[in-house]
């Protein structure tokens, strides 16, 4: 497997103001092999980039010998898939779309997708949409992007995130597999499930669905945000994920997600993705 770095894990990278070329810098001198590279409304890299700033990007990258995972995205938190609003809705799926045609110039076939929540939990006065409404909105959002996914040859990676919504991998696996689409897969998440499941459960149901790995911890006896910790310092049983991992014959990137920024954290995180991975 190929250890690769998210772009928000760095100083000034969640607020999309760090130049991409020094994120690559960084990923490449702590050691990692890739990264994941992220997309915004607004900052250093948005869903408006040209064509030849997106090839610069994956020229500068190939140069400093780092590969480029995947393209992230959490536009869709605050713009949701599933949103009571039409026009909101449609607002996002514009820009998803244009977010993939910058992935494929970027030189990935991979895009982080999240399809909507139920609600979301770090918004104050978040609406709540009705399980079953966010389902058939999120189902019809995917559908209507698939057909520039499957022209670009890029995947919508659907990512277990804490949205109330997907919380089982048989409700994952029977989401994807609605679609008959190669072009629809899982981006996996290893801490994200800990408060409720078990990793090795949900990879291994997943199979070969799972398109990308994020890496986090988490400590369960917190229970809460907060509960998200270093690398080593949590709950993951990494081994198990590791063996479970290797049964279903994933060999792709597993990225480090560890937010927010604090110093001396790339540092942290790239000697323990090391330990684990590498």
């Amino acid at each position: 497997m190929k250890i690769s770095a998210n772009y928000w894990m760095f100083d000034g990278g969640l607020e999309a103001s760090l130049p991409v070329a020094e994120a690559l810098a960084q990923a490449k001198e702590l050691g990692f092999d890739a990264i994941e590279l992220c997309i915004a409304s607004s900052g250093v890299l948005t869903h408006e980039a040209s064509q030849s700033q997106c090839e610069q990007i994956r020229a500068q990258a190939e140069d400093g010998g780092l590969e480029i995972a995947g393209v992230a995205s959490g536009e869709s938190w605050g713009c949701s898939p599933t949103d009571d609003d039409p026009a909101v809705r449609g607002k996002i799926l514009q820009f998803t779309e244009q977010a993939l045609q910058r992935a494929r110039w970027l030189g990935t076939d991979a895009y982080l997708f999240v399809p909507g929540a139920v609600d979301v939990f770090f918004l104050e006065n978040s609406p709540v949409v009705p399980y079953d409404v966010c389902y058939e909105r999120a189902a019809a959002a995917v559908r209507q992007l698939l057909p520039t996914a499957e022209k670009l040859g890029v995947t919508l990676a659907i990512e277990n995130v804490w949205n109330k919504f997907l919380l089982s991998p048989l409700e994952m696996r029977d989401f994807i597999d609605g679609f008959g689409s190669a072009r629809v897969a899982a981006y996996f998440d290893v801490g994200n499930v800990l408060l409720t499941g078990y990793p090795e459960h949900w990879i291994r149901i997943l199979g070969q669905r799972i398109a990308r790995v994020h890496v986090k911890d988490y400590r369960k006896s917190v229970g809460t945000v907060d509960g998200f910790v270093d690398l080593l310092e949590g709950d993951v049983d990494f081994q198990a994920v590791k063996r479970a991992l290797a049964e279903i014959g994933y060999d792709g990137y597993v990225t480090a997600e560890m937010l927010p920024y604090q110093p001396g954290r790339p540092e942290k995180t790239a000697a323990a993705m090391k330990q684990l991975f590498q």
